[in-house]
């Protein structure tokens, strides 16, 4: 029997080992970031990581990442759905994990946006579904419905909240997924890739990138950043793309 518990000691040792390596960065450990929080039925302590520490782990992890977050009202909460992608070019379905929040306000936190509080909610849960914090908690297992407000250091509970689940709550009347708060800062070098990346709108080129266009027909290109009034990001890229090529004549 002895003999079990220890061939069992052993491998659980060496399961938790397996997952301490799960998204490993070199020379980053999250455990020293880990806090302790109490849950109030039960008394029991464990460890949770904060979303903020999630965050700069995943960036870590994937630099070029994108963090998109719809949020919707429903009656007196807020429904967030967050999902995370390895890359911001990846289409809009193709993300790592995805998963919602719900919060509502409640008086012991009068300065807390509960629609901010929904949305850093449902990313942490879906960055730990990716892998990005299940040392520290089973994977599988739903936040508590009196999480903490998991940008503090310090976890403390709260009432009037809804369970968070790992999928889409009351899809209708969603807004369109945006990132513009989580998205990682490009480089000028990686915004000025995308804006040669982004596609033509004139139909004579439909299907081509701006880079392409520029190489067959310039003034096409200045057109589209000086009148295009279709789509402001189309005409931002274009003028980038423009602003770009000019600088490099100039030198």
């Amino acid at each position: 029997m002895s003999q079990n518990n220890s061939n069992e000691t052993i491998a659980i040792q060496r399961a938790k080992e397996m997952i301490e390596k799960i998204n490993a960065v070199e020379g980053f450990d999250p455990t020293v970031f880990a806090v302790d929080y109490t849950d109030l039925k039960t008394g029991e302590t464990t460890k949770r990581l904060p979303v903020v520490i999630q965050i700069a782990w995943f960036k870590m992890k994937y630099p070029e990442n994108k963090i998109a977050v719809q949020v919707t009202k429903e009656k007196e909460h807020f429904v967030a759905k967050a999902r995370i992608y390895a890359n911001y070019k990846d289409p809009v379905d193709c993300y790592l994990s995805e998963a919602s929040a719900s919060r509502t306000y409640s008086e012991d936190k009068p300065s807390v946006s509960p629609r901010e509080w929904a949305q850093t909610a449902a990313i942490g849960i879906a960055l730990r579904n990716a892998g990005f914090g299940l040392q520290f908690q089973i994977a599988g297992e739903d936040f508590d419905p009196v999480t903490p407000n998991e940008f503090e250091r310090t976890p403390t509970s709260t009432e009037n909240t809804v369970p968070d689940t790992d999928s889409p709550q009351n899809p209708g009347n969603e807004e369109p997924y945006t990132a513009e708060e989580y998205t990682a800062e490009l480089t000028d070098a990686e915004k000025l890739e995308k804006a040669y990346q982004t596609l033509c709108p004139i139909t004579k080129y439909s299907g081509k990138t701006l880079a392409e266009v520029l190489t067959v027909d310039p003034h096409a290109l200045v057109w589209v950043a000086n009148k295009y009034k279709g789509n402001p990001e189309i005409s931002e890229a274009a003028k980038l793309i423009c602003e770009h090529a000019l600088s490099e004549n100039n030198e």
